[in-house]
C-alpha cells in the first residue's frame, strides 16, 4: 500500500515498526516528489529494505524534542539543509535577509537555522554521540572544502571541520548512500567507510592515501589568495573527469571538538573520486519510486508549498550539464555528463502528472539543468574519461561532442500527445550555443517556438559585453541577436506575438559601470524593458566566487576587476531600470562621476532641465550625436 515516509512517531506506529533504521533530519518540509531531495534519498534506501524515517524543519531553539521523537535509529542519521543551500535560501545578494522560504508550507520564514547542516549535526551529536552522522546535498557538497563564505566574507574551511558529521556524502548520492547504509548493516568501522567512493571524511594527516592529490593547506589558503585560485583550479579540473583522482587538504586543528585522542594536528580532509556516471536504467529506477508526489498531508492547514507548486506539473528528464557556467554549480554537484531519463520513463511520469487531481492539462515543463541537453553526450566516452575540459561546448564545440536535437523534438510530440495534455511548455532555460546546422537545432528551436511557448520564452545570454562573457564562460552576445532575429521571423510568418525574454546577471567578476551603461544601451535599442535579472551572488565552489574571493581567475591566473562594494553594486544592478523615471537622474550623475558621458545621450536623447539651476542635466563636452530610433517592441500577449 502507497504511503509517506513517516515525520510523525504516530505514523511509525501504524506502520507497525519498532524501530527505524535510518532518519533523515532536513531544512526543508517534506514533499515526496522526484524533484527534492530528502525523498529522493530515502525512497531510494526504503527501496533496499530499510525502514526510513524523516525529520523535517526541526524546531532547533527548544528543547529539542523533535530531534528525539525517533530515538535511537539502528544504522545512522542522515542530515541536508535541504535543496538549497540554507545561506542562499535565507539572504538575498546584498546579505538581506528574506520574508519567505519556498520550500515551508505557507512560505513561511523562520523554520530553518543559518548553516542548517553545521546546527542539526552539532544538535545530533550533542544528544546521540555515538550514532553516526552523514551529511549530503548542496550545502555540504559545495562545501566539502575550503571555500569562500559570501554571508561570513570569509573563507571558510572544509564543512566537516567546523561540523563533527561522520562522513560528507557528496553530489546526487543514490549509490553512495546505499553502500553507506550496507557498509553500516555489516558492522563496518569508519575507516572501512572511507575507502567508498563519494564521500569525504576526516583523517590524521599521516593516514591519507598515498596516491592522493595534495591541494594548498586551508592556512596557506588563508595567507595567499593565489594559494585559494590554484586549488580551484585543481578542484575543477578534477571534478570535469569521469576517472578523478582523490583530493586532500590538510588543518591546524584550532577547533575544541576534536581533541587530541581523537587526531593528531594537522587534520586532513580528503575527498574521494565519485561514482561513475549514473546508467539511464539507474536514473529511471530512481525516478520510478513509490512518491506520492505531493506534500506531506500534515502540512495541509499551513498553505501551499510554493517550491513545490513551481514544479508540480512539470517532469525532469536529465541530470548533469557541460555548459561549464563560471557563476553555476550544477556540474560540480550533478557531475558535467548527462545522464538521460528513456523515453519510457518520461512519457510514464508525464501520464501520472497528467492524471493527477487538479491538472489543468498544461505540462510546465520537459526539462532540466537545461532545456535541451537531452540524450548529449560523448561519441567516444573513453575520450571523455580523462578530458578536464570545463565545457563542452565553451569557447568551442568538442569535436567528440554527440548532441542531437531529434530525440528531443520526438519526445516533445509523444509527450504533447499523452491524453488529458493540452498543452506542453518548455519552462528550462535554453542552450542557444547548442544550435548547428548539424544538429538539428534550427528544427529544435522552432518546434518549440511554434508549440511549446506559453508566450514568453526564456534565453539566457547574462551580459551583452564580450568581455564580461569570458569571465562567465558564455557565448558572445552576437548569439542572442541572431537567436533574437530568428526568434521574431519564426513568430512574424506564424502570426505569433511573442516574446524572447533574456536574463543578465549584474556585478559578475569582470564587470563595470561601463559594461552595465553598455548593456543598458543596448537593451534600449532592441526595445527591451528588463524584468528577468539578477545581481551576482557568491555561492560556495563556483569560479565566479572564487574569481569574486581572490580577485584572479582560476583559469589564467590573471587578475580580474571584482565590484565588491555594496553600493556600487546597486549602482550597477540600477542600470537595468534605465527606463524608469525615478532612476533617470540617478543614472545620469552616475554616469558623469564614473566618466561614462559617452552613454547618456544614447539612454536621454532629450535633456531634462535642472530644477535647482534650470540647465540640462546632461550639459557636457561629449557631442550630442544622433539618436539612435527605438525599434517597436513586441506587444505582451
Amino acid at each position: 500500500m502507497a504511503h509517506f515516509l513517516p515525520i510523525t512517531a504516530e505514523e511509525v506506529k501504524r506502520l507497525g515498526w519498532d524501530m527505524v533504521d535510518i532518519i533523515i533530519v532536513s531544512g526543508d518540509c517534506y514533499i515526496d516528489h522526484p524533484s527534492f531531495g530528502t525523498a529522493v534519498i530515502g525512497r531510494v534506501l526504503e527501496a533496499e529494505g530499510w525502514r526510513v524515517a524523516i525529520i523535517p524543519q526541526p524546531n532547533w531553539r527548544d528543547d529539542l524534542r523533535d530531534f528525539r521523537k525517533f530515538g535511537v535509529p539502528r544504522l545512522f542519521f542522515g542530515v541536508t539543509s535541504g535543496v538549497m543551500d540554507s545561506m542562499v535560501n535565507h539572504y538575498t545578494a546584498a546579505r538581506r535577509l528574506r520574508h519567505d522560504d519556498a520550500y515551508t508550507p505557507g512560505g513561511a520564514f523562520g523554520f530553518r537555522p543559518d548553516y542548517a547542516t553545521y546546527v542539526y549535526t552539532r544538535i545530533l551529536k550533542q544528544l546521540y554521540p555515538d550514532v553516526p552522522v552523514v551529511i549530503g546535498g548542496i550545502e555540504a557538497s559545495m562545501r566539502r572544502l575550503a571555500h569562500y563564505d559570501y554571508w561570513s566574507d570569509t573563507l571558510k574551511p572544509s564543512i566537516l571541520i567546523d561540523c563533527p558529521a561522520d562522513l560528507l556524502a557528496y553530489g546526487m548520492a543514490e549509490r553512495t548512500m546505499v553502500k553507506i547504509a550496507h557498509a553500516y548493516e555489516a558492522g563496518a568501522t569508519l575507516d572501512e567507510l572511507h575507502a567508498i567512493p563519494q564521500v569525504a571524511y576526516r583523517c590524521d594527516a599521516d593516514a591519507v592515501p598515498p596516491d592522493a592529490v595534495m591541494l594548498h593547506p586551508y592556512e596557506d589558503c588563508q595567507k595567499s589568495k593565489r594559494c585559494e585560485a590554484e586549488n580551484f583550479h585543481i578542484i575543477e579540473s578534477e571534478s570535469n573527469k569521469i576517472e578523478q583522482r582523490t583530493l586532500v587538504q590538510l588543518y591546524t586543528i584550532h577547533n575544541s571538538q576534536f581533541t587530541t585522542s581523537q587526531f593528531i594536528s594537522p587534520l586532513a580532509v580528503v575527498v574521494n573520486p565519485p561514482e561513475p556516471p549514473m546508467t539511464s536504467d539507474e536514473l529511471d529506477h530512481s525516478f520510478d519510486l513509490p512518491y506520492m508526489r505531493v506534500p506531506h498531508p500534515k502540512y495541509k492547514k499551513r498553505g501551499a508549498v510554493p517550491a513545490f507548486e513551481m514544479i508540480k506539473n512539470s517532469v525532469n528528464i536529465h541530470r548533469g550539464c557541460f555548459g561549464g557556467c563560471s557563476f553555476c554549480t550544477i556540474s560540480a554537484h550533478q557531475g558535467k555528463q548527462v545522464v538521460s531519463r528513456s523515453e519510457k520513463s518520461i512519457l510514464d511520469e508525464v501520464r501520472l502528472v497528467a492524471s493527477s487531481e487538479g491538472f489543468n492539462g498544461v505540462l510546465t515543463d520537459l526539462g532540466g539543468p537545461s532545456a535541451n541537453m537531452y540524450g548529449m553526450r560523448g561519441r567516444n566516452q573513453e575520450l571523455c574519461r580523462r578530458c578536464t575540459r570545463y565545457s563542452c561546448i565553451h569557447p568551442t564545440r568538442c569535436r567528440n561532442l554527440l548532441c542531437d536535437h531529434q530525440p528531443l523534438i520526438d519526445l516533445y510530440r509523444k509527450a504533447a500527445s499523452v491524453k488529458g495534455v493540452k498543452h506542453l511548455y518548455i519552462g528550462s532555460g535554453i542552450r542557444c550555443d547548442l544550435f548547428y546546422d548539424d544538429n538539428h537545432g534550427a528544427d529544435y528551436f522552432r518546434e518549440v517556438v511554434l508549440h511549446h511557448v506559453s508566450g514568453r520564452l526564456k534565453v539566457a545570454p547574462e551580459h551583452t559585453s564580450d568581455r564580461v562573457l569570458q569571465h562567465m564562460r558564455k557565448p558572445s552576445f552576437e548569439l542572442f541577436v541572431r537567436t533574437k532575429q530568428d526568434f521574431d521571423r519564426i513568430c512574424a510568418t506564424a502570426g505569433l506575438r511573442y516574446q524572447l525574454i533574456p536574463y543578465f546577471i549584474s556585478s559578475h567578476p569582470g564587470c563595470s559601470i561601463s559594461d552595465m551603461a553598455e548593456l543598458a544601451v543596448k537593451m534600449k535599442r532592441m526595445g527591451y524593458r528588463l524584468e528577468q535579472i539578477q545581481d551576482f551572488t557568491p555561492t560556495p565552489m563556483s569560479l565566479s566566487t572564487e574569481m569574486y574571493y581572490t580577485g584572479i581567475n582560476p583559469d589564467t591566473m590573471e587578475p580580474v576587476f571584482v565590484e565588491t562594494d555594496p553600493d556600487r553594486k546597486r549602482e550597477q544592478n540600477l542600470m537595468f531600470f534605465y527606463y524608469k523615471p525615478e532612476n533617470r537622474d540617478k543614472i545620469i550623475n552616475l554616469l558623469h562621476r564614473t566618466h561614462n558621458e559617452k552613454y547618456i545621450f544614447q539612454l536621454y536623447p532629450q535633456p531634462t532641465p535642472n530644477k535647482k539651476t534650470n540647465t540640462p542635466h546632461n550639459t557636457h563636452k561629449t557631442p550630442n550625436p544622433k539618436p539612435t530610433p527605438n525599434p517597436k517592441r513586441i506587444k505582451r500577449k
